[in-house]
Formats: structure tokens, C-alpha cells, sequence
């Protein structure tokens, strides 16, 4: 954080920082692959839903293309899927 500031004001720009949740577990699959995603966009600015849209939709998983859909629903919240629907979705 140090060199963040000192870096801003020695070039007087204005940093904004993306804080990221504390929870990243290797084990939750969507986790991964969000991971996946960062590695893949590598800092670029993700100004517009189609920039975001068009990286999601060249990264791969485990050899895989995933399939890329823009939601614009609010999820209802505490709706869980079993572990066997879970697999479902993961095989595809």
C-alpha cells in the first residue's frame, strides 16, 4: 500500500483500488473459475459489458470454452442447488 501511494504522488495520479472478497477457495468452482478469468483479461480495464462479455467468452477451463450469457434478473437469494444438479452443470 506504501508503494501505491508513494507511486500516485510522485506521478500525481489517482489510483482507485478494486478490493476483491476475503474468501477465494480453490474448491469452490466458481471461484476457480473467476480465477481463471483475471489470469485471462490480465488487467485490462473492464469498462464496458461488452469488453467483460467478449474476454469471458475466449477464456478456457479445462480445455473449455464456457458458455457466456448476459443476466440482467436479480436472483432470488438463498436458492441452493444439490450437489447432483450441481455435477450436471460442471460436466458440461
Amino acid at each position: 500500500m506504501k508503494r501505491i501511494v508513494e507511486f500516485s504522488q510522485k506521478y500525481r495520479v489517482n489510483v482507485r483500488l478494486a478490493y476483491y472478497p476475503p474468501y477465494h477457495s480453490k474448491y469452490n468452482p466458481i471461484e476457480r473459475t473467476w480465477a481463471v478469468l483475471e489470469n485471462h483479461w490480465n488487467g485490462s480495464i473492464l469498462d464496458e459489458i461488452e469488453t467483460a462479455l467478449k474476454f469471458a467468452q475466449t477464456m478456457t477451463w479445462k480445455g473449455k470454452h464456457p458458455v457466456v450469457k448476459l443476466i440482467t434478473e436479480t436472483y432470488e437469494k438463498g436458492v441452493k442447488l444439490t450437489k447432483k444438479a450441481m455435477e450436471k452443470i460442471e460436466e458440461k
